[in-house]
């Protein structure tokens, strides 16, 4: 970390530093802050940032990021560690996925110090934390009533963000093109390498989502170099890269009742699941339209023609293989 400062606090090597960025004021006049936990270790190493609840409805990486920081040691470490666990902060306290200016804060980056609410939450993040970085991980669940199973995504046409995504070993990592506006996007600008780890649902603290995510963060720490971690599997885990997505949409409204579930293995065409209305009348079948695994659910019964039902992942022929660029598949 070439400059152990930020947002005026210094980072004193050895040492756990709480401190607080400001990007703008509340109504009533006291400061909006976002909370981060830096640790700079006593040697040279990366700086890797662990962002989560950017959608301030996802709370599944805030647990992350909480077991993660609770196992560094700081004068154990090489490098340093710039934790913030909510960084939608209004978000998170009205319970809602986007910021006040009802923009999505993941599709406003790398933001502007003169722009809306959530433009300024990005510049502020962006210049104090991401630009200091060499690596980042970014911590996400399923939205809108949707599950995700524990995945990685992230550009695998990349190698040094493939070999990030190997080392995380999540059960499925999914390759998935860079967004305009996002924090992956604007972070490879800034020279960062960053990984989107999906996992478990908005509102809900999903056990094995938290647990894959804990352990993929400190396998790709350890291989970094950061720090060792006595008690970590492997980092040589077996993850199926999965080469593409898309989404089966509802044929018609009414309610989805779905036969299948995260994990599961379907054939293209395969039969899925019935959607009809309440009372079973005008019943029509729900078909997969590729043959690949669930990835993602939308648990919501109640549909409308054209909602995203379930998400599946196509897998490469060979997960070794740089993997060609392909629309990502989104809801």
């Amino acid at each position: 970390m070439d400059d152990p400062v930020i947002a005026g606090v210094r980072i004193e090597a050895g040492r756990r530093t709480d401190l607080e960025l400001r990007p703008a004021r509340l109504p009533s006049g006291g400061w909006m802050t976002i909370p981060v936990v830096a640790f700079r270790g006593p040697r040279p190493g990366p700086t890797v940032w662990l962002s989560a609840a950017i959608h301030g409805d996802e709370v599944c990486g805030v647990e992350i990021i909480r077991q993660v920081i609770g196992s560094l040691t700081p004068r154990k470490l090489a490098g340093t560690v710039l934790a913030v666990p909510v960084v939608n902060v209004p978000g998170f306290a009205n319970g809602d996925r986007y910021m006040p200016d009802r923009r999505d804060l993941n599709r406003v980056f790398p933001g502007s110090r003169r722009g809306s609410l959530a433009s300024r939450f990005a510049h502020l993040f962006m210049t104090e934390i991401v630009q200091r970085c060499d690596v980042g991980i970014d911590l996400h669940t399923g939205s809108d009533h949707r599950r995700n199973i524990p995945q990685i995504r992230a550009d695998l046409t990349h190698e040094p963000t493939a070999r990030l995504a190997r080392a995380f070993a999540a059960p499925y990592t999914l390759h998935a093109r860079l967004r305009d506006g996002s924090l992956r996007e604007a972070a490879r600008r800034a020279g960062a390498i960053t990984l989107l780890y999906e996992a478990g649902e908005a509102w809900r603290f999903d056990t094995e989502a938290i647990r894959v995510g804990v352990r993929g963060v400190r396998r790709v720490l350890a291989h970094l170099g950061t720090m060792a971690f006595a008690d970590e599997e492997d980092t040589d885990a077996d993850s199926v890269v999965l080469e593409s997505s898309s989404w089966v949409r509802s044929p018609q409204s009414g309610l989805a009742r779905l036969e299948v579930d995260l994990g599961d293995r379907v054939a293209d065409r395969q039969p899925i699941g019935v959607v009809a209305d309440a009372v079973g009348a005008g019943a029509r079948t729900i078909r997969a339209n590729r043959t690949g695994v669930i990835i993602g659910r939308n648990e919501a019964p109640v549909v409308h023609r054209g909602d995203a039902l379930v998400h599946i992942g196509s897998p490469a022929v060979s997960s070794a293989e740089p993997i060609p660029a392909r629309e990502e598949g989104e809801p």
